[in-house]
């Protein structure tokens, strides 16, 4: 830090707020504004979509007849849907656009609050003249602020496309205070945990519960189900219909309670230690002494939970095939829209198709995996505990390989697993078991090189340009998704970009024989990233 913060004891409140909260701003100077260019960016986008593919009442209308006949869809977006332009711009969007501002509020207040504690930079900080609660409050102003601003400037952007301007401030709002219970309940687990991994997975934890009871309430019917869920009061809100401002007010007094309760934990609790009990490992195992051992029990807890999660998703994409197969059984213009839209010819090649789009889907989520195992390495040194792992004979290449290599077998198991588990569900409602699950499992496993070749951008970018490799490493996977063929379609670019990696997998469900060129090059592409990200590892100063 630059500032000169003097010397005060710890008990003085917020004082030095003001100064680590412009630390804060510093440091999210390369994180923040590209949540909000998402958030921003996706609700304009929707709206193009929906103008360029839907221009007509009647388009709308037959939209809405699809919709309406499948539980599936019509939770995704949640809510009742209207033929206009800006409820079905705002019922595609918001759904994402939501999880994407309380994601980003989330991590941030975690990242300046528990993650400074693991550093010990916190510690650092508060023997100078700064208060107990001025890193916590620092944070969620920091945290606040982004949202607020995300939300301000969708709803502009939205009035400026010709948006009702009631209903543009009132999704704004939503996403604003999505920003802020969440960043409130990362406030609390931050004062629970004693790590900032802890602290992440318990409020992750609670925006997929939020998520999930909200969903589920859209596809059962149950509307009362979503009045228990933050996510689900939200959507309540219903911009450019309903507009129940007085939900808005109740996420705002939500938040002020969590962040009342931070407050009040952080009081009770000493500086780098949580009130939940710590769980204690086992000490000097033999199995737990090589760096591929060491890596896989760092890695495991995380690695089970997308697991878990890609096999649900893949097991809704199943289920929804013999739907989907009556849908384009059917010709007319939505099925002409879904055909452009996938890029293939109606028929049972449509089946094909569709199926490849929901492999694509879960593909593109899967390269978020090998992204953040490389930030975990970064965590890992800047914390000091790959340094004190180094003081043995396990060298720095020794202990990154071991993480490469079990991110390497955690991305493909994830696609096996979702492979599988979508091939034996089609299987059993439409096709046949012994043909079909084997080509679902080669069609998922195809895309595995793409997935790695992100992952190695990233290592690059970590062996070179450690201080940036976070920012860097992120940017990666949101470009890479941004410019691919699940998004791209969105704004127009068909069949993604060249610059990302998933551009060059071609579509395994239609193909006669395993895509064996393209595989083969992004292998030997990735291969030489790997190698110069290692190499540039080996040389760098260690620790920066």
């Amino acid at each position: 830090m630059n500032a000169t913060l003097g010397t005060a004891p710890l008990g003085t409140g917020t004082l030095g707020t003001g100064t680590l909260a412009r630390l804060a701003l510093r440091r999210e100077r390369g994180i923040a504004p590209w949540w909000i260019l998402l958030i921003v960016s996706l609700s304009l986008a929707m709206v193009a979509y929906i103008n360029r593919n839907m221009g007509t009442y009647e388009l709308k209308l037959a939209y809405l007849k699809v919709i309406a006949g499948n539980p599936f869809l019509r939770a995704i977006g949640g809510g009742v849907v209207e033929p206009r332009l800006d409820v079905l711009a705002t019922w595609r969007s918001g759904g994402f656009l939501y999880l994407a501002g309380a994601l980003a509020a989330l991590m941030s207040v975690i990242r300046h609050t528990r993650r400074e504690e693991d550093a010990g930079r916190s510690e650092l900080v508060l023997a100078g003249r700064v208060g107990r609660a001025a890193p916590l409050t620092a944070a969620l102003l920091v945290a606040g602020g982004t949202s607020l601003i995300g939300g301000a400037l969708t709803a502009a952007a939205l009035i400026g496309a010709g948006l009702e301007p009631a209903g543009s401030l009132t999704y704004g709002g939503g996403i604003a205070v999505a920003g802020w219970m969440f960043g409130g309940i990362a406030a609390v687990a931050a004062q629970l945990s004693r790590t900032a991994h802890t602290a992440t997975v318990i409020a992750l934890t609670a925006l997929g519960a939020a998520y999930v009871l909200r969903f589920a309430a859209d596809v059962s019917g149950q509307a009362w189900l979503k009045y228990l869920s933050p996510v689900g009061w939200i959507h309540l809100v219903e911009p450019y219909q309903s507009e129940r401002w007085w939900l808005l007010g109740v996420c705002v007094l939500v938040s002020a309670i969590l962040y009342g309760a931070a407050y009040r934990l952080l009081a009770r609790r000493d500086l780098g230690s949580g009130l939940l009990p710590e769980r204690l490992g086992r000490e000097s195992a033999p199995e737990l002494r090589g760096p591929v051992s060491v890596a896989w029990r760092l890695h495991r807890a995380l690695l089970l939970k997308w697991l878990t999660g890609v096999a649900v998703f893949a097991l809704l994409g199943g289920a929804l095939t013999a739907p989907a197969r009556d849908l384009v059984s059917r010709p007319s213009i939505i099925v002409d829209n879904i055909t452009h839209f996938l890029g293939i010819a109606a028929g049972e090649k449509m089946v094909a198709g569709y199926v490849w789009y929901l492999i694509m889907i879960i593909a593109y989520a899967v390269a978020l995996y090998p992204v953040l195992m490389i930030v975990r390495l970064r965590a890992e040194e800047t914390s000091g505990r790959a340094e004190a792992l180094h003081a043995t004979p396990m060298t720095r290449l020794r202990w990154a390989s071991g993480h490469l290599l079990v991110t390497a077998l955690g991305t493909a198991a994830l696609m096996a697993v979702a492979g599988l588990a979508f091939g034996v569900l089609y299987s059993l409602t439409v096709g046949d078991l012994l043909t079909d699950a084997p080509a679902f499992l080669a069609g998922a496993l195809s895309t595995v090189p793409a997935a790695w070749c992100v992952g190695a951008v990233c290592l690059l970018a970590y062996g070179l340009l450690p201080r940036a490799a976070v920012v860097i490493a992120w940017l990666a996977w949101i470009l890479t998704t941004g410019l691919g063929q699940v998004v791209g379609p969105l704004y127009g670019l068909w069949g993604g970009s060249p610059a990302e990696p998933f551009h060059y997998i071609p579509n395994a469900m239609l193909a006669t024989a395993f895509p064996l060129v393209p595989v083969a090059a992004l292998l030997a592409i990735t291969a030489l990233l790997t190698g110069a990200g290692l190499l540039a590892l080996r040389h760098r100063d260690f620790g920066t």
